[in-house]
Parts: structure tokens; sequence; C-alpha cells
């Protein structure tokens, strides 16, 4: 059995700087920096393009990013996302919302730490330590007294070896799954694009259609989902992504939290995301079921449609065509290219010449013949990616916390 050891027995601990947009002094130096956004789930960190901010030379020098750092979201929705750098970042500094361990010689190895952490984060534990009654914060201090299994360092390294080989074939399986999903989805969205291809983009305004609309709310909530049913919830604004209505893709809204019955989801709601990436802000779906305390976030539009006039799926349709598309990303607004926005007015202003409402379901049945067993295919490849995930997760516990013989289960493999 393992020691159980304080972060900070096997690590320095240290938190970021504040981003300073401007010189304070002539020394100073124009860096780039690592941010929150840059560390993924399962240990992944991305390149995104630099955003350098102004560092003294003697904070850079504190403030650097070395080959075995492990670098943690402080707060915010990704808190508590831990990965290991493979390499040094020569010249990079850090953000504070970023918390970097660097592991004592002789005491700790930063892939171990990190899947340790990756362990805490799937289990829960990192929840436990961290308020979520305001925006959730993974602190410094919160970090450096957080406890995890410390083997001796050989006995890391064996378990980091194992889970690196392990979770590198799990991690080709999902990406091969994910491509999959992607070509896929690329054969529903020609499908869609061949079925109103003929709707033109002149004519009546989509306000001329629209009964009502609606928009929700965005308390701070749990990250995990509810069923909308029994529990409360509040969707994220990806509950439209690839226009099929997501229900799971929520939170769960904290017991003490009065809920608003009036952002309640209803049956053949046409839901549009209000805020979003460049490719998926104005994304629209069609409510398709009954969710009695699923509420909408402020990042979501509710429309009910004059139903002589417009199917909610055919609207959605044609949201997700590239025609309307392009009219949705012209007028969208922001100042960061990873959040858009898109106000109802723009929307509502969006031309809608419809076929009639007959021709409408006519369509929409060709379309579904087409487009079920796509759904059907991209469901079965979801559901390999949870198990695979769940697998990765699993063995993750089980190695860190000494539950597997890493080097029978090597062997054996």
């Amino acid at each position: 059995m393992s020691a159980v050891l304080p972060v900070k027995r096997l690590a320095e601990v240290a938190l970021g700087k504040m981003v300073q947009p401007e010189s304070k002094s002539p020394s100073d130096i124009l860096a780039p920096y690592l941010r929150a956004a840059h560390i993924q789930p399962h240990g992944k960190i991305i390149d995104l393009p630099e955003q350098p901010m102004w560092f003294h030379p003697s904070e850079l020098r504190v403030l650097d990013l070395r080959r075995g750092d492990v670098v943690i979201v402080e707060g915010g929705a990704g808190y508590g996302r831990s990965a290991v750098l493979s390499e040094d970042l020569p010249g990079w500094g850090f953000q504070n919302s970023i918390i970097r361990l660097r592991p004592l010689a002789g005491r700790a190895d930063g892939r171990f730490l990190d899947y340790a952490l990756q362990d805490a984060l799937t289990r829960g534990r990192i929840d436990l330590v961290t308020s979520t009654a305001t925006i959730p914060h993974f602190t410094a201090d919160k970090v450096s007294k957080f406890e995890v299994s410390a083997p001796a360092l050989v006995e890391q390294r064996t378990i980091a070896d194992f889970l690196d080989r392990e979770t590198a074939q799990i991690d080709a399986l999902v990406s091969k799954q994910e491509e999959f999903i992607e070509y896929l989805r690329e054969r529903r969205r020609a499908a869609i694009e061949a079925a109103v291809s003929e709707v033109g983009t002149r004519g009546p305004r989509l306000k001329h259609i629209v009964r009502s609309v609606r928009q929700g709310w965005s308390p701070q909530c749990y990250s995990w989902p509810a069923d909308g049913i029994d529990s409360w919830a509040i969707l994220k604004a990806g509950s439209v992504n690839g226009g099929l209505f997501r229900h799971m893709e929520n939170k769960e809204l904290p017991a003490e939290v009065t809920p608003r019955p009036r952002a309640v989801v209803q049956r053949g709601d046409l839901i549009v995301s209000r805020a979003n990436t460049r490719d998926l802000v104005g994304s629209a779906a069609v409510v398709d079921g009954d969710f009695p305390r699923l509420m909408l976030s402020d990042k979501l539009y509710a429309f009910t449609l004059k139903e002589d006039q417009a199917l909610p799926q055919f609207v959605a349709a044609l949201l997700g065509s590239r025609k309307w598309r392009d009219l949705i990303e012209m007028r969208a607004t922001g100042a960061s290219s990873s959040m858009l926005n898109i106000s109802q007015s723009d929307i509502v202003n969006l031309p809608m010449a419809l076929p009639p409402v007959d021709e409408q379901r006519g369509i929409l049945v060709d379309l579904d013949d087409q487009t079920t067993m796509i759904d059907a295919l991209i469901a079965k490849a979801q559901e390999h990616i949870a198990f695979a995930r769940e697998r990765r997760a699993a063995l993750i516990t089980a190695a860190v916390n000494g539950q597997l013989d890493v080097r029978t289960a090597r062997k054996a493999g």
C-alpha cells in the first residue's frame, strides 16, 4: 500500500500571473503565455494562437515552463483539468488561470502526478474541495493540500510508462471514432443541403412566422448533468450542436437555487444558440421530448412558431444549411473568435421564404429516410467513445491507486 501525501510534499506549486496587457517597466518583455484554454480533458494540451502579455524578466524566470511540469486549470468551467508538458516551452510564461506543479527531484514524476489528478477529477474528489457556490476554483492552496497516492519514484515511473502506452492506444481508438463521426456528420449536412436547396434567402423574415421567443438564464451550476425530469438542470449552448437536440448536455441546478419554470423547454420548441464559436453560433435543433425540469441557459433562445406556416424541424434544417450559416456568421459579433454572439433581432430578421407546410412535411419525410441511419451510426460511435473513456478512467484509477499490478498487466499484454 503506497503512502498518501499532499501535493506540496511532491512538487513545487506556483500560480501564474494576472494578464498584463501593457508594459509597466522599460525592462518588461512581451512573451506568450499558457492559459486555461490550452488544457483540455484527458490530459491534452492543444495548440492555440499565441496571446502575448508583458512580463518582467524576473517573472519569466520564475514562471517558466519545462518538460515534466504539470499544469492545472485553476478556475472556471474547466477547473481541475491537468496535463503534463512533454517538452520545454522556452520564453513562455503562464497566467493566473493556471497552476504549475514542478515535481521535486527524487520525489515525484510529473506524468504520475497528472494521472493521479485526472483520476481525482474523474471520481469527483476535486469537486469535494472546490467551492461551487460561486465560480469554482481549485486554488493553489487547495492544490498544495490535496492528497494523492505517492508510491516510490521508481514505481511512479513504472505506472506512468504503463499508462502512457495503454491510454495512447485508447486515445487512438477514440480519435478514429471521432473522425468517423465527423465523416457521418458531413454526410448528414450534405443530405440537408440537398433537401433545402430550393428554398431561397429572399422574401419574408423569420419574425413573421414566430409566435413567441423565450431566453433562459445561467446561474452557477454543478459540473455534472441531470435528467431534466426528476432533477432541475440548465441546458448548455452545445445542446443543439449539429442540428440534434441533446438533452443531457446540461448542468444540474443546485438545490438551493430557485428554478425558473418559464425557462423550461417545451416539446416542439426551436432552440437556437445565441453564443458559441463561429461555426456553431446560431446552431438550431428541436426539442423532441418532455423535460419538465430542463431549462434554457442565457445562451439559448426558444422560438415557438406559427404551426400553420412553419414546422420547427424544417426551420432548424434551414438554419443548419450553408446559405443560412453564411448569413448567421456575417451577423455574429464578438471580440474573440472563440465566442461570438448573435442577437435575437438578427435571428428573427433572417430571410425565410418557406414553402407551404405540406411541402415542408414531405421534404422532412424524405430527409428523415436519409438521416435516420446516419444518426444511428453516430449514436453507436458515441457509445464506443463513452465505453473507451470509461475504460481509460478505470485503468488510471486502478493503476495510480495500486489496485492493478502494472508489471503483471504489462506481461499479460
